[in-house]
């Protein structure tokens, strides 16, 4: 699915009223899927109260026309605009009061006890105010709206806040979010996503995203290069199981990892790859470890590394490597390795070595790391590579500082793809994964309960053992962020967003592979 930012989106528009599709038929449309979306998200419509806020711009006309749906289907509805009594082109309003809709105008409110009355008993509020054509500072009378709905939010909890295409007050290209702006709890964008709902501080604003077709002819969608994630476009790239099949169809991953701090790195690395369907995963790891993880990582093959403080223990493990690379489909470096001597001079002498076969690898975790300390790293990796830094290991990896990364993460991602000719997977609320041509796609997904040790392990075995099935690094990327951040929302809805293990990931893997591939 394309991002598009408010200038295509307004094109798209205008392409399609000179294929006949007028604005008020895009309107209509739009009212009616707000109406639906909104009745989906609350479950049960019939006598809820709901209050709609309506602005004076199209984002207000799709309020009030939603308003005459959700009356229709016995909703408690009342209407409270910032429209002037004598500036209502569509008589929208008027035929809300034949619906016998309460409607209050703002104009009349001067000291706002009218909007406070109905803020307190109302159920779900659809913020209808702005929409994505508003640029300037929320001021005036706007901005006395929308402060009394933050502290209503903020008294009832339970209240919730639908927003329409965009919260008011959130720039729908930028990202950036008025000091005034509202925060919702559903935001049910039309046509296509906006690329501002994917930035932040403005994204941490928009709560649930869904996106709704209101009418706009597919054939005039803009040429962008950014996407969206969706089931629909991970489900074709996704390996087949033959009947037939045996464990070797499926691919055989090493993986380099854990050390003596970060042993669970190493098993839900490994683990994950399982779940994520690989036939045979293999974990290189110093054989004064292998004893403790052999009782728990029993669906895994072992490669023990010769280990010590000597150079000639160093050098056997890198030719052990070296050795058995060749009969893998993909390496996983990195997760949870730490970076002593050892690793240092292990990966450096395996992975960056031109004696090191030609074959796809996953860098992770402490593999960045210490590929932060090596200059122009990327030019010694024989083979395509996916790298998956969040934002303090890409500053490690860029020199660039936090705070700029966070402002700009989709053009970082695009831009070190481009030079380092590698996928990039730039994790976070909403990932970014970027190929090595510079085509971005974006995660729906901001999980909080995912902000825990072990999920990045999760993922990185995702991509891996996609890998070595045989999908492409960006496909195995896109399809791993993907599937990852889908199975993250099980136990978010089962047990909020807060005590959420990695371990509850690998469980519910399975359950979402078999969901995207049956359900779209």
């Amino acid at each position: 699915m394309k991002i598009v930012n408010i200038e295509q989106m307004r094109q798209m528009e205008n392409t399609s009223a000179g294929m006949g599709i007028s604005s008020d038929d895009l309107m209509r449309n739009a009212g009616l899927v707000l109406a639906e979306e909104t009745a989906d998200f609350i479950g049960d419509i019939g006598g809820m109260t709901v209050l709609i806020l309506a602005g004076t711009g199209n984002n207000g006309g799709d309020g009030l026309i939603a308003a005459a749906h959700l009356s229709d289907w016995r909703a408690k509805v009342a209407v409270y605009t910032t429209t002037n009594v004598n500036s209502d082109p569509g008589n929208r309003l008027n035929r809300l009061r034949d619906r016998d809709i309460e409607i209050h105008h703002a104009s009349d409110d001067k000291d706002f006890l009218k909007l406070e009355q109905l803020l307190k008993r109302n159920r779900i509020v659809i913020d209808a105010l702005l929409g994505t054509g508003n640029n300037r500072p929320i001021e005036g009378t706007m901005a006395e709206i929308t402060s009394r709905v933050a502290e209503e939010k903020r008294r009832r909890s339970y209240m919730k806040i639908v927003s329409v295409d965009v919260p008011s007050g959130v720039n729908a290209d930028t990202g950036e979010a008025d000091i005034s702006s509202i925060s919702s709890d559903v935001t049910i964008t039309l046509g296509l996503p906006k690329i501002g709902l994917f930035k932040f501080p403005g994204a941490a604003s928009v709560g649930e995203l869904r996106v709704s077709d209101i009418g706009i002819p597919s054939s005039v969608t803009p040429d962008t290069n950014i996407e969206l994630l969706t089931p629909q476009s991970i489900k074709p790239t996704l390996p087949s199981r033959p009947v037939d099949a045996h464990k070797g169809t499926f691919g055989k991953l090493l993986v380099i990892a854990g050390s003596e701090r970060y042993l669970g790195a190493a098993y839900l690395a490994c683990q994950s790859a399982i779940r994520a369907g690989t036939g045979l995963v293999t974990l290189a790891i110093p054989e004064n470890l292998q004893h403790m993880l052999t009782n728990k990582l029993t669906e895994v093959t072992y490669l023990p590394l010769p280990y010590g403080n000597t150079s000639s223990s160093s050098k056997d493990a890198i030719e052990v490597i070296i050795e058995e690379a060749p009969k893998y489909q993909a390496l996983l470096a990195g997760c949870g390795l730490g970076q002593s001597q050892f690793n240092k001079y292990l990966l450096t002498h395996t992975i960056l070595s031109k004696r090191f076969p030609n074959m796809p690898m996953v860098l992770d975790a402490d593999a960045l790391n210490i590929m932060s300390d090596i200059d122009q790293w990327w030019l010694r990796l024989r083979g395509e590579a996916v790298v998956t830094p969040h934002l303090g290991e890409m500053s490690k990896l860029t020199g660039a500082n936090i705070d700029d990364l966070t402002s700009s993460r989709i053009e970082t991602a695009t831009d070190v793809s481009k030079l380092w000719d590698k996928t990039v997977v730039l994790k976070g609320a909403h990932t970014v994964v970027s190929s090595p041509s510079g085509k971005p796609q974006i995660s729906p997904f901001k999980n909080p309960g995912l902000a825990s040790a072990g999920t990045g392990d999760v993922l990185a075995g995702i991509i891996a053992g996609l890998m070595a099935q045989g999908l492409s690094t960006f496909d195995a990327a896109s399809a791993g962020v993907f599937i990852h951040g889908e199975t993250g929302e099980r136990p978010r809805h089962e047990i909020g967003d807060t005590g959420i293990l990695a371990s509850d990931i690998l469980a519910k893997l399975p359950h979402t592979l078999r969901h995207i591939k049956e359900a779209y």
